[in-house]
């Protein structure tokens, strides 16, 4: 008898990241102008049909109606809908768990001495995972994750930068400690619930940074908030700047979700890994949002 369980749906479409993430690339790309579902498919290397079930599989829609969601004017309905969350005063700490799409993610902040010690008698396990929106590295502890970015110019520069991040702590390569909050993170739509046990977050920030990142975390998936939303809901109406750099600089992209902050003309820029991925994620979140509902 076999000891190895069945593969899960997740699993069997393991092999097609890949052409996932360069189909939602092309479509990004070319948003005005994109490819119909026979050429799409042929430029990513797979049967119309068996993309179309993978793709709307990862992402919960048509590659068709994914365009949509990348179209300027959404951005903007999205903008002028209340974000009631960021409403009320931020007034629970970091105790209160926030929910992100399937997700409950809770944070801690490092305690000053920790901050400043940049993970000194910190071990932090890392690896590299694929994603719809392309490789990944994922780093963790005991007490949270601690990094996630894009890999963007070469495995070799990804790794460099988060070893940058934290040149006092143990960093230990290890694939199956970060797969699960892979996982959980890219899940696919119609795939089975990953856990409901909260995912914890562990934040190296100064305070203001922090009650940003905290701030990010009440904007709900599929919609988004101005940079001026972000600095009214911490207190700071004119910190708008401020706010951006505080932004830019969040260590666990996606989870907490900067890529959710837009201009308040509805334009999608300024993004670390890139305009174009931030936009695919805010269409992915659309999506998934959508299909939910």
């Amino acid at each position: 008898m076999s000891t190895h369980p069945a593969s899960s749906p997740a699993e069997e479409d393991e092999p097609f990241h890949e052409a996932i993430s360069r189909a939602i690339a092309i479509l990004v790309e070319r948003r005005e102008d994109p490819p119909d579902l026979t050429a799409l498919a042929a430029e990513v290397g797979l049967h119309p049909h068996h993309f179309q079930r993978v793709f709307s599989r990862w992402v919960g829609i048509s590659p068709k109606r994914f365009v949509q969601y990348l179209r300027l004017d959404h951005a903007k309905r999205l903008l002028s809908a209340p974000t009631s969350l960021l409403d009320a005063a931020l007034d629970t700490g970091l105790s209160g768990p926030s929910r992100l799409h399937d997700l409950f993610v809770t944070c801690e902040a490092m305690t000053p001495g920790d901050w400043k010690g940049r993970g000194a008698g910190l071990t932090i396990r890392w690896g590299l995972h694929a994603s719809p929106f392309g490789p990944s590295l994922i780093g963790t502890t005991d007490r949270g994750v601690c990094w996630f970015s894009f890999v963007v110019g070469g495995e070799a520069a990804a790794i460099a930068e988060f070893a940058g991040e934290w040149p006092g702590a143990e960093l230990v390569r290890d694939q199956a400690a970060t797969a699960e909050v892979a996982a959980r993170m890219f899940a696919p739509v119609a795939g089975p619930a990953t856990g409901s046990l909260p995912l914890p977050v562990l934040l190296r920030g100064t305070n203001f940074q922090v009650k940003v990142w905290e701030a990010l975390l009440s904007i709900p998936s599929g919609r988004v908030a101005s940079y001026g939303d972000v600095a009214a809901a911490i207190g700071r109406p004119s910190a708008s700047r401020a706010v951006g750099g505080a932004v830019g600089s969040n260590p666990v992209s996606v989870l907490i979700p900067c890529h959710r902050v837009i201009r308040s003309s509805g334009v999608i820029h300024n993004y670390r890994w890139g305009a174009d991925k931030k936009q695919a994620l805010l269409a992915w979140e659309a999506a998934r949002t959508s299909a939910a509902a």
